[in-house]
């Protein structure tokens, strides 16, 4: 599954990191906040590489719808549930400075982009209430946010928060714009690297596999910190958003659109060569805990064609994302009283604004000087306790989902194999084993997730095993597609269980 942005002849390869290196700084993650951050601090003449386990932008930034908006959905009043107006304001002034220096590079860098209003649509009279509150916060927010009763989409709606001048892009043009920059100043790009382990120290010691970095910073810019230190995977709920871009014919709405009410479905245009395309994303659910993911990406294309009358499906793909138990995004220190390592995360959907915003605080706190609207996004920041019911439902359904697998009954191992495209977790000399077949190879794997060991579940719509804990995710040969884990699923021989 290749998304639209990533699809396309024009992507560079890097080389795989060499061992023995030192950098000023080593930056974990080459996305849209990895990129900017050592952009940022070669430009100020830092020693940087960066460090990406697939290819730039492979995960949550190639797989993006691309809206760089200050509305955000249901964000800000959800926000607004659980934090003072101060805070609200500061999230926002946070995502309007990313947002700015993202737009204005693109215009220093000619990256093309579009602007759009963004609109927050009830799609019932149930639903204009959750709008009105989107409205009240970002009013609140400052925000020159309208209310507007029809917006002029192809499909009913009761009531819409309009917010103008916000922007769309291709996520993939701003990553090669990015490097490009980021070489021309000095900074190195390794791909095919993924961080296995860091040893903490001075310098720090970066494992990638058998081989070390060294640096004396290190940056964790991986969508959710691929180290288990300051315990983040149990302040973060994973989940995945479902997309698809279409050959429509006709026109298209010349706006950014989402609806603020089930079922949840987001509107783009995207101009290609080939013409214009339209983007819907929706269908989001919990990460390894759908009972069929291909069923939902389905169910999301026939509302796209049924509102889009002759719409031709022409991609489809997914990207993960991690809400944070009190609803704001931390950036900042991995551990308390050190800043030797520091880690982005909690973005829930919006990191292109968010993204950018945090690599201007990650690296003015490297380069010594400081945002002051970083604090109340701060990772250990003060006020902590927001939330914490949160963070006792979310953990509470971790240790549920655990006790559940680890009872569930299970197909005992069996001569006949899961059909082409299809996986299955059986129990073999009492282990669980992931069995799949995949361009007609069969594969049986440890079903038990490299992380901390949730049974992983099979996603028929991306064929891959995905872990229902902490959100995890391997391809079918057991090879890591996205963390916290960094270790591969094991070989598991038949009669054997997993070693």
């Amino acid at each position: 599954m290749t998304s639209l942005w990533l699809d396309r002849p024009d992507l560079p390869t890097y080389p795989e990191v060499p061992a023995g290196r030192s950098y000023d700084v080593v930056v974990v993650g080459g996305g849209l906040t990895g990129l900017t951050t050592a952009l940022l601090l070669t430009r100020a003449g830092a020693s940087v590489a960066v460090l990406e386990a697939r290819r730039l932008g492979a995960v949550a930034t190639g797989s993006t719808t691309g809206k760089v908006t200050l509305l955000q959905g249901s964000k800000l009043a959800r926000i607004a549930r659980r934090h003072s107006a101060a805070t609200l304001r500061t999230y926002v002034e946070a995502n309007a400075e990313g947002q700015q220096w993202l737009l204005r590079y693109c215009d220093e860098h000619d990256v093309p982009y579009q602007r759009r209003p963004d609109l927050v649509v009830a799609q019932s009279e149930e639903g204009r209430d959750a709008v009105g509150n989107v409205h009240d916060a970002a009013h609140e927010a400052h925000l020159p946010v309208e209310w507007v009763e029809d917006p002029g989409l192809p499909f009913p709606t009761f009531g819409t928060a309009r917010l103008p001048d916000q922007a769309q892009l291709d996520t993939t043009d701003v990553v090669l714009a990015l490097a490009r920059d980021l070489e021309r100043h000095g900074g190195e790009i390794f791909e095919g690297s993924r961080m296995t382990g860091l040893h903490q120290g001075s310098p720090n010691r970066v494992a990638v596999g058998e081989l070390e970095v060294e640096a004396d910073r290190v940056v964790l810019a991986t969508g959710t910190p691929v180290l288990d230190r300051g315990g983040f995977f149990a302040r973060l709920a994973p989940s995945r958003t479902h997309a698809i871009a279409l050959d429509v014919p006709g026109p298209l709405p010349q706006v950014m659109a989402i609806t603020g009410d089930a079922p949840f479905r987001s509107l783009r245009t995207a101009p290609t060569a080939d013409g214009e395309r339209l983007v819907v994303a929706g269908a989001g659910h919990p990460t390894g805990r759908a009972v069929s993911t291909r069923e939902l990406v389905e169910g999301l294309t026939r509302w796209a064609t049924d509102v889009f009358p002759g719409a031709v499906t022409t991609h489809v793909w997914a990207a993960q994302d991690y809400r944070g138990h009190d609803e704001l995004p931390s950036v900042g220190p991995l551990l308390p009283r050190s800043d030797r390592v520091l880690v982005a995360t909690g973005y829930d959907k919006w990191g292109l604004a968010m993204g950018v915003a945090a690599a201007l605080a990650m690296s003015s706190a490297i380069l010594e000087s400081q945002m002051i609207w970083t604090h109340p996004l701060r990772t250990w920041r003060p006020g902590g306790l927001v939330g914490l019911d949160r963070v006792v439902t979310l953990n509470a359904g971790v240790a549920s989902r655990l006790a559940q697998d680890k009872l569930s009954p299970r197909v005992h191992s069996s001569d006949v194999v899961p059909p082409e495209g299809q996986g299955r977790v059986e129990r073999d000399a009492g282990r669980d084993v992931a069995v799949s077949t995949v361009d007609g190879v069969t594969r049986r794997l440890s079903a038990t997730c490299t992380h901390l060991g949730g049974v992983v579940s099979w996603n028929d719509a991306e064929r891959s095993w995905d872990c229902p804990l902490h959100g995890s995710r391997f391809a079918p040969d057991g090879q890591v597609l996205e963390g916290p884990a960094t270790c591969a699923l094991r070989a598991a021989g038949r009669g054997q269980g997993a070693p």
